[in-house]
């Protein structure tokens, strides 16, 4: 029993459905973290699938990246998830594939590419409140130890499964409230979608 509780195997936790439906990509880490019943995903969350032809394996159509999430053994909901969206839209995604796994108490950052860089918002949504914030050409990583006052020098010893778990402890102690809009504002409030492959080599 203590074995379990100290490496919790991902079918234990909410990530179980979504690494059954290969939601659950590119791992940095998918695995336990160093908090006792606690699972962690880095990586990618594909939130729509091409239309697959016999056993052939595509790409995800869209995906959530630069994931950041924990999970506990035993528990239904996700209590931390942070990641990047080319657009604010694509929350409703998101909802729709965490689903259950959202709770009230969760804390849910999204980095929105077509957001004003000056303004952040709170997005209730499917019965959990969503943290709404822009990014231009920073990462999830740098964007959230900034917003949780994180010293990054402090988290550059230890390793990738040691980093999510002092970024999940403070964002699930975050509190700082936003203004409050609906996903339609939001919708309204937006900016053009970012091409991603603009001014790359091809």
């Amino acid at each position: 029993m203590t074995v379990t509780l100290e490496k919790p195997t991902i079918e234990q936790t909410a990530f179980g459905p979504l690494e059954s439906a290969k939601r659950l990509q590119n791992p940095v880490h998918k695995a336990p973290t160093h908090q006792p019943g606690r699972f962690g995903f880095r990586g990618e969350l594909a939130l729509r699938f091409s239309e697959q032809l016999a056993d052939e394996a595509r790409p995800p159509e869209l995906t959530c990246d630069q994931v950041m999430a924990v999970a506990q053994a035993g528990e239904p909901t996700i209590p931390f998830f942070a990641g990047y969206l080319l657009s604010f839209e694509h929350l409703k995604d998101v909802a729709d594939v965490l689903g259950p796994a959202l709770s009230a108490g969760g804390k849910y950052f999204l980095f929105c590419n077509n957001i004003d860089l000056s303004k952040k918002y709170q997005v209730p949504y499917k019965g959990a409140m969503f943290y709404v914030l822009p990014i231009d050409e920073a990462t999830v990583y740098n964007e959230l130890l900034e917003l949780l006052y994180l010293e990054k020098n402090e988290l550059k010893r230890l390793d990738t499964a040691a980093k999510l778990d002092a970024i999940a402890n403070a964002a699930m102690k975050y509190d700082v409230t936003f203004d409050t809009i609906t996903y339609s504002e939001g919708l309204s409030l937006m900016g053009p979608v970012r091409n991603p492959n603009e001014n790359r080599p091809v």
